[in-house]
């Protein structure tokens, strides 16, 4: 593809060396000139009211994809215990399929799991696509990817769904390039659109300053994976739904791979999406010293320790206790932040919480605008005397 000046038609306006974004348009001798930096983005083209900058590119026709249907959902499971992210994901699968007047559908795939597809169906699935080999018993990247080829390419959904957990954030590119579709990671929002009846996916970009929404025209299925916490549960205990069993014959060949040896790492702390309280610290708790304060009434809680990008970039917190945009998103019952500001980045993991308790020495701190209850004073003051209030009370229920 080549895009070029069309000279005599140039009457060097440089609204397309304003239009730019790559800074590869420039006006030598009264015209415009393309540059080395040009990547064809066309940006110039739409505001050269000359109709001097042309391109030999041809339009790309958007296929016909009305025989792709359905929303479908990745259902991941380990040894038997299905994950809480594929629930979430069945809600808003039944709330995308209803847009488009499609069937929401959960890919159950491992071995001795049938038990499961009945809690699918339960949660929003109308059919569930059941495969059970032994080949599956343990999750590996090529088995699974060869399965979701086999389910696609004969049943073509229009939507893929999946977690971005360690298991999603492994197979979803490697069924993209399987299938040859496009595959949006970390969304924390999904939307139809209202006239293209395309899925619109939205994710931070730029270290989360900004969000992105990115829709897939050229290829099917759209596929997006979705963080743990975002997505809201909708059971629907009366549903009736089918399970269909797909038969792969998948071999050890095949698949290239072979499990030696599974080393779990011991669990220090539960899983942060799943907590009911959550006591969380950000830069006013000042160093490692101040969360070991925020730990002390976690405790007295039963909460779970978390915190800002900035906790953890200073090392006060691993990654996984990150709360955030570019981190994990939670909404337990009662989320107390200490020496949290508020930034938008941070606010968008935690919104979503039922209660809100604040503790910032700012009576201006952005958190008191979402905050349900806040307290305005020293967290070094305020925390010990309201852990020590709570394992008062604690002492007193037990005796």
């Amino acid at each position: 593809m080549a895009i070029w000046v069309e000279v005599d038609l140039c009457d060097g306006c440089r609204r397309c060396t304003r239009a730019c974004p790559y800074d590869a348009m420039e006006i030598r001798e009264g015209k415009a000139y393309i540059g080395e930096r040009c990547t064809s983005c066309g940006a110039c083209m739409e505001v050269c009211r000359s109709k001097a900058i042309v391109t030999d590119a041809q339009p790309r026709i958007i296929p016909d994809f009305s025989n792709y249907t359905g929303a479908w959902v990745f259902a991941e499971q380990r040894r038997g215990q299905l994950q809480r992210v594929s629930v979430e994901l069945l809600g808003k699968a039944q709330e995308l399929a209803k847009v488009l007047n499609h069937k929401v559908s959960a890919v159950l795939i491992g071995h001795e799991v049938s038990d499961l597809a009945k809690t699918l169906i339960q949660f929003g699935a109308d059919t569930v696509y059941l495969v059970e080999h032994e080949t599956l018993k343990e999750y590996r990247t090529e088995a699974y990817a060869h399965v979701f080829k086999e389910l696609v390419t004969e049943h073509k959904p229009n939507i893929l769904l999946m977690g971005a957990t360690h298991i999603g954030r492994d197979l979803a590119p490697r069924v993209s390039r399987c299938v040859g579709s496009g595959l949006t990671a970390d969304c924390t929002e999904l939307s139809i659109h209202p006239e293209e009846g395309i899925l619109l996916q939205t994710r931070p970009a730029f270290g989360g300053n900004v969000m992105a929404t990115i829709a897939n025209r050229f290829s099917r299925p759209q596929m997006a994976t979705v963080r743990p916490g975002v997505m809201e549960v909708i059971p629907t205990p009366e549903k009736e739904g089918s399970v269909i069993t797909h038969v792969t014959q998948l071999t050890e060949e095949q698949i290239g791979t072979r499990i030696l040896e599974i080393v779990k790492e011991p669990k220090t702390h539960g899983n942060l999406t799943e907590a009911k309280i959550i006591v969380a610290g950000g830069r006013g708790v000042n160093d490692a010293a101040g969360f070991e304060l925020l730990g002390s009434l976690a405790a007295a809680l039963g909460a779970e320790l978390a915190g800002t990008r900035v906790a953890f970039e200073e090392g006060w917190i691993p990654a996984s206790r990150q709360v955030g945009q570019t981190g994990v998103t939670v909404r337990p019952d009662l989320y107390i932040a200490c020496g949290i500001s508020g930034a938008i980045q941070h606010r968008a993991g935690m919104m979503d919480s039922k209660f809100i308790v604040a503790i910032n020495k700012d009576p201006y701190a952005p958190i008191f605008k979402v905050a349900d209850w806040g307290i305005v004073g020293d967290l070094f003051d305020v925390v010990p005397e309201l852990t020590k209030q709570l394992q008062a009370a604690c002492q007193i229920m037990c005796d």
